[in-house]
């Protein structure tokens, strides 16, 4: 499960690497990148295929939606929970991810993600993950617009898990699915099961690195929050 990433790099800076999405309307992101504990219920930028003002031409586009995919057609009494992952192996037959899966998907631009290691079922160590250069990259999700009874449209989006690389296979079984840039447009386009992207990335591309315990809490929102501790059981550090 993938339940915390983090930016590292301002919002405009997240702008330039993937300029060739429209910057869209992100006014209310702009005093909240970098975000080093970003964790669901929260706003980030995504990259949607949206249509042009005032033409029927569709380009990406960048936007800003909630990390957790409300169905379109969820009825304000239903209690389920939004979802936050979504499996690869049922996203095309599942009937909550299907229909997004099918015409909007997209792109989530981050530094890296954390993952937890548990030891005797309670214990558990978070560690970083990112790209060994270290740029940023795009996780693959779907997104939802959901009308709240109010009547305000409200965008949601969720992340799409596959399973592990050999890397990753060492803390957890499963892993968010890492886009090339090369296959970007394609994931954007029409077209309906582009099933063959969603895999483990390349573990040789990627590194990680155990972090401290503050992640596990959302008041902690500092850079520290992914340096890198030693986990020598005599370090005060592991602790941190």
């Amino acid at each position: 499960m993938c339940s915390r990433v983090y930016i590292k790099v301002s919002l405009h800076e997240v702008q330039r690497r993937f300029a060739f999405a429209g910057q869209g309307n992100l006014e209310g992101l702009i005093d909240r990148i970098p975000r080093y504990n970003g964790a669901p219920r929260l706003i980030y930028a995504i990259i949607i295929q949206g249509a042009e003002p005032g033409t029927d031409i569709r380009a990406p586009v960048f936007e800003m939606a909630g990390w957790g995919l409300v169905p379109a057609l969820m009825k304000p009494s239903d209690r389920r929970l939004p979802l936050i992952n979504v499996r690869c192996e049922y996203i095309a037959t599942h009937g909550l991810s299907r229909p997004a899966y099918r015409s909007r998907r997209c792109l989530i631009p981050v530094n890296g993600f954390f993952e937890w290691k548990y030891a005797n079922g309670r214990d558990k160590q978070p560690y970083a993950v990112a790209m060994k250069t270290d740029v940023l990259f795009a996780l693959a999700g779907i997104w939802e617009v959901w009308r709240h009874p109010a009547g305000i449209d409200i965008r949601t989006f969720a992340v799409i898990t596959c399973p592990s690389n050999e890397m990753m296979a060492t803390i957890s079984k499963r892993m968010p699915v890492i886009l090339r840039q090369k296959d970007y447009e394609r994931w954007l386009s029409p077209d309906p099961n582009p099933s063959d992207l969603m895999k483990p990335y390349p573990a040789e591309l990627m590194t990680m690195w155990p972090t401290g315990r503050g992640v596990d809490s959302l008041k902690n929102t500092g850079a520290e929050i992914i340096n890198p501790v030693n986990l020598d059981p005599q370090s005060s550090e592991l602790s941190a």
